[in-house]
C-alpha cells in the first residue's frame, strides 16, 4: 500500500530526538591540531614598493659584448642541377628524365585527344523511294479551284455552276467534275473571262445602316460602297451582318478562306457587345448558357458575362453562324436589343478602326487565318 503523508501542521515536533550512536571518525588523527586561539603574533606584510632591491647592478661592457656573427645565406640549386646520390638513388629514378613542372590538365582538356566511341546501334542507310511520275492529265489545277481563286464563289459553289453548264473553257462547255485545266485556258463564267486574281484580305469596322448583301437591288448602301475606288479586286464579305449591327467584318476574295471561316463545321469565335432595354435577370442569363429551344433548333451562348455592372449591357460569345441569331436569343426571352456590336470574329479585333474605316491584313494575321488558328 502506498503511504499516506498527513500535513505538516498534524506532524508533532516535541518528541524526543535520538543519540547518535554511531562512533565519529576521527579526522587526521597523526596530524597534531592547531589551536587558532593561540597568542603567536600576526606576520607583518609591507608592500612591493616598499621591498629594498638587494642585488647589484652590473654595469654594461661594451669591449666584452658579444659579437654578432653574420650568417651566410644558403644557396638553393634547381633539381635538375642537383647532383644524384648513385647510392640512395633506384634504378627507375637514374634512368627516368627530369621532365620539369608538369601544368595539370583540367577536367575535359584531353577529350579531344581520347578516340571516341559511338554507343548508338547505326541506323540502315536511308534511301528515299522513287517519286512516281506524274501523269499527262495530272497537271493543271481543278477547275472548281480557279473558279474559287477568281473570287466568284466557293468550291463547292462552283461545283454546283459546272453541273449547270454555266462554265466554260476554251468555248467548249464544262459539267464534269474534277476537270483540270492550265492557266493560259480560257475560262469563263456566265460568258464573262475569269482571271486568277491576287489574294486580298480587308478588315472593316462596318458601320450601321450599311447592308453586307451585295445581291440586293433596294439596299441604299453597302459595305463595298466604303471601299470603292481603292481595292481593283471584287471581294465578297464573309459571313453576315445585318443592316443594323455594326462591328468587325472580313472581305476577301478568297474562295476556301471564305468557305471555311463561314462553314459550321469550322466553329468560327465571335463575340458580340448586346445593349439590351432593360436588366438582364438572373434566370435568363442562365437560360442563354444552359440552351434556348428557337425555331430552327438549340442554341445556346459559349460564354456571357454582365459589362461594368450594368445589367443592360452583356458580352456574348457564341460559334454559331445562323441568321440574326443573337437579336433573336434575346427576343426570345421577352428583350429588345438596342445595339449590337461585334467586336471579336476568327481572331481579329477592330482595334485602331474608327466606325467606317478598314485596312488590309498582315501577312501574320492572313498566315493566322490559315492556319486555322482563330480561337
Amino acid at each position: 500500500p502506498k503511504r499516506t503523508y498527513g500535513s505538516r501542521d498534524d506532524k508533532p515536533f516535541d518528541r524526543e530526538r535520538k543519540p547518535f550512536d554511531r562512533d565519529r571518525k576521527p579526522y587526521d588523527s597523526d596530524r597534531p591540531k592547531r589551536a587558532f586561539d593561540s597568542d603567536r603574533p600576526k606576520r607583518v606584510y609591507t608592500p612591493r614598493e616598499d621591498k629594498p632591491f638587494d642585488s647589484e647592478e652590473t654595469p654594461f661592457d661594451a669591449e666584452n659584448a658579444p659579437v654578432e656573427v653574420e650568417r651566410t645565406k644558403r644557396k638553393y640549386t634547381r633539381r635538375e642541377d642537383k647532383p644524384v646520390d648513385a647510392d640512395n638513388q633506384s634504378s627507375e629514378s637514374e634512368n627516368k628524365p627530369y621532365e620539369g613542372e608538369k601544368r595539370r590538365k583540367l577536367f575535359g582538356e584531353d577529350h579531344a585527344e581520347r578516340p571516341q566511341r559511338d554507343y548508338r546501334p547505326k541506323a540502315e542507310e536511308y534511301i528515299p523511294k522513287p517519286r512516281r511520275r506524274k501523269a499527262v492529265d495530272e497537271v493543271g489545277i481543278r477547275l472548281n479551284k480557279f473558279i474559287s481563286n477568281s473570287g466568284v464563289c466557293s468550291r463547292r459553289e462552283a461545283d454546283d455552276y459546272i453541273t449547270a453548264g454555266l462554265v466554260s473553257v476554251n468555248g467548249q462547255i464544262i459539267t464534269e467534275l474534277g476537270t483540270k485545266i492550265q492557266a493560259s485556258d480560257d475560262v469563263r463564267f456566265n460568258g464573262e473571262r475569269l482571271k486568277g486574281e491576287e489574294k486580298v484580305y480587308i478588315l472593316m469596322n462596318k458601320p450601321k445602316d450599311f447592308v453586307t448583301t451585295l445581291s440586293d437591288p433596294n439596299a441604299e448602301k453597302t459595305v463595298m460602297d466604303l471601299i470603292a475606288g481603292n481595292c481593283p479586286q471584287r471581294v465578297y464579305p464573309v459571313g453576315r451582318l445585318d443592316k443594323s449591327t455594326t462591328g468587325v467584318l472580313l472581305l476577301t476574295n478568297d474562295g476556301e478562306m471564305t468557305e471555311k471561316l463561314s462553314h459550321p463545321s469550322n466553329m468560327s469565335k465571335k463575340i458580340y457587345h448586346v445593349f439590351l432595354d432593360k436588366n438582364l435577370s438572373g434566370s435568363d442569363f442562365k437560360a442563354l448558357l444552359d440552351g434556348i429551344e428557337l425555331e430552327d433548333g438549340l442554341i445556346n451562348a459559349d460564354s456571357l458575362s454582365y459589362i461594368d455592372e450594368d445589367k443592360t449591357q452583356v458580352g456574348l460569345e457564341l460559334h454559331s453562324g445562323r441568321n440574326r441569331v443573337v437579336r433573336r436569343m434575346f427576343e426570345h426571352l421577352g428583350y429588345r436589343v438596342k445595339k449590337l456590336d461585334r467586336v471579336f470574329f476568327a481572331g481579329l479585333t477592330k482595334k485602331n478602326l474608327r466606325r467606317g474605316q478598314w485596312r488590309f491584313l498582315t501577312e501574320q494575321e492572313v498566315a493566322m487565318l490559315r492556319m486555322g488558328a482563330f480561337e
